[in-house]
């Protein structure tokens, strides 16, 4: 398929281009992942029509949007060039809101608002912002002035606090009524500010640029999230550690019985760090595996070869925490709309609109 000789298949392999690992059944051999093997044969200088360029950089591929925010590059995860697992040593999420927005202050207090708190308060509260904000040219200090109340008004909304008196793994930690856990709550929102054009984040630019406002692009980044294939992907994780966790007998056993009825491995590798998610390592480092979790990382490893990812580290966090199962959505939408105003921020700059072209592939007329 790559049309190489072996030893280029093997620097593909030890420069992470290509995932392997040893044939189960035959030592001898290699496996190596399908879909990097696949892309690579795309890649193939002088070989790539314009039309699966195209297709491809909607599932992974080749860049298509400029960003200064942040990239992976190298197995690193990279705020304005900055390591985000360094900065999660010591920085707090307003500390990285100053840095990806540019910007100074601290964030205002809201009004209180009559309703239940959560995910549909935080609905509600966009929803409102975004109907009720006239769009108007603004200077970027102006800008940044929206995006503070923006992500002041979305914690209020996530927490049930109107006052910014306190930073925002504080609330948290008192909203689920575990102190201990502080320091890992502000660990976990520093590595979620930002992944550069992840499927939230690209909605949220989508919907800035066509001239709404920051209240509406990060609503579409709230809507984008709420999907088991994003911000809810912790869920399936937590649902399958107590699936293969508790399972009688050999972990490895359950989970191949638990792939034999067609379904993957969730919480498991992540197609921009071949040498494992850096995100969970920093989170995972913080607290003791719970046992349900540490034989399904176990058995997931020797089955895929892969490490895991953040979301398996978001689920077992809440488990070794004692955190409520809406914790890790709760985590991800407030650290990421810091991301989604970033990029709304960039956006606007920009001036341009995102408008893609769609390939027919109906009946002809």
């Amino acid at each position: 398929m790559l049309g190489t000789q072996p030893q280029t298949l093997y620097a593909n392999v030890s420069r992470g281009r290509i995932k392997a690992k040893r044939d189960p059944d035959d030592s001898r051999k290699s496996l190596y992942r399908g879909d990097d093997v696949r892309r690579l044969a795309q890649r193939a200088a002088g070989r790539r029509k314009q039309d699966a360029v195209a297709a491809q950089a909607m599932q992974w591929g080749e860049p298509v949007l400029r960003t200064s925010i942040s990239t992976v590059a190298h197995g690193r995860l990279l705020y304005r060039g900055r390591d985000a697992c360094e900065l999660a040593d010591t920085a707090s999420l307003e500390d990285i809101a100053a840095l990806l927005w540019q910007a100074q202050g601290e964030l205002p207090s809201v009004a209180p608002f009559a309703g239940s708190r959560g995910l549909t308060a935080a609905f509600v509260m966009l929803a409102r912002g975004a109907a009720e904000t006239i769009p108007v040219v603004r200077p970027p200090a102006g800008l940044a002035q929206e995006a503070g109340l923006i992500l002041a008004t979305l914690a209020q909304a996530l927490t049930g606090e109107a006052q910014a008196e306190d930073m925002l793994h504080l609330r948290l930690a008192r909203l689920w009524r575990r102190p201990a856990a502080a320091d890992v709550i502000r660990r976990a929102l520093v590595l979620l500010a930002d992944h550069e054009l992840n499927a939230s984040t690209f909605a949220a630019r989508v919907a800035v640029s066509t001239g709404a406002s920051l209240w509406a692009g990060a609503l579409a980044g709230l809507a984008t999230l709420n999907g088991p294939r994003h911000g809810l992907a912790s869920r399936g994780v937590a649902a399958l550690a107590d699936d293969i966790g508790y399972a009688p007998g050999s972990a490895e056993a359950a989970l191949r019985d638990w792939l034999g009825e067609g379904r993957y491995v969730l919480g498991m590798g992540h197609q921009l760090y071949p040498d494992g998610d850096v995100r969970a390592e920093a989170l995972l480092a913080r607290f003791e595996l719970p046992v349900a979790f540490a034989r399904l990382r176990e058995a997931g490893e020797a089955i895929t070869g892969e490490r895991p990812n953040v979301d398996f580290a978001l689920a077992a966090m809440a488990a070794a925490f004692e955190l409520p199962e809406d914790a890790p959505l709760t985590l991800f939408a407030m650290a990421r709309c810091v991301g989604w105003l970033a990029h709304g921020l960039e956006q606007v700059q920009s001036g341009q609109e995102i408008r893609p072209r769609a390939q027919y592939v109906g009946v002809a007329g």
